[in-house]
């Protein structure tokens, strides 16, 4: 991975970055001007994130796969210590696809019916890769989502995930947070 140099991170207009960031000079941003970065924080080649009015707040401790998109007009929130895998698909946007409108940007908005909403991924969440994550859903702290797997519905604390779509299959374990501890302790 080329990664982009700080001067050219500050020049592409992100409301914030914090240290230690790696962007891929291959990576692309829409609307750098509603989009926040966390300290250490690693976006891979071929990486899309489209921010809409909501914008996307990345934390801190995070790492986005190559080719993974974050797109739409709702708020995207990815939480410290969190994980996406490559060709994962996040979106706070979605087309109506019942007939009842039509679809694609490329038609005025009031021929569509676009629903938009945030979508929020809490601390040391893992997506598996090629899954998607639709609007309005939440990823509660710990939610592990198995790879290929679709996600239209919110996911509760420390459960492991799988399917189309998602159900769970057991609980995760907590030992990450003990190792956050230990990692935070260690940095200072």
């Amino acid at each position: 991975m080329g990664a982009l140099s700080p001067e050219c991170v500050e020049k592409m207009g992100f409301v914030s970055v914090g240290k230690d960031v790696q962007i891929s000079d291959r990576a692309s941003f829409y609307n750098a001007p509603k989009i926040s970065i966390g300290n250490n924080v690693r976006i891979d080649d071929f990486c899309v994130l489209s921010a809409g009015l909501g914008g996307i707040f990345i934390g801190s401790h995070i790492h986005i796969g190559v080719f993974s998109s974050l797109i739409g007009a709702g708020k995207i929130t990815i939480s410290d210590f969190c994980n996406i895998s490559s060709r994962v698909a996040i979106y706070s946007s979605n087309d109506d696809y019942s007939g009842s409108a039509m679809t694609n940007p490329t038609v005025p908005s009031r021929y569509t019916n676009v629903c938009h909403a945030d979508v929020v991924l809490a601390k040391h969440v893992i997506i598996g890769s090629g899954s998607v994550i639709l609007p309005g859903v939440t990823l509660e702290e710990g939610v592990a989502i198995g790879a290929l797997s679709l996600v239209k519905d919110n996911c509760e604390a420390y459960g492991i995930y799988a399917g189309n779509p998602v159900h769970r299959i057991k609980t995760r374990k907590r030992v990450l947070l003990d190792l956050e501890k230990e990692f935070l302790s260690a940095q200072q």
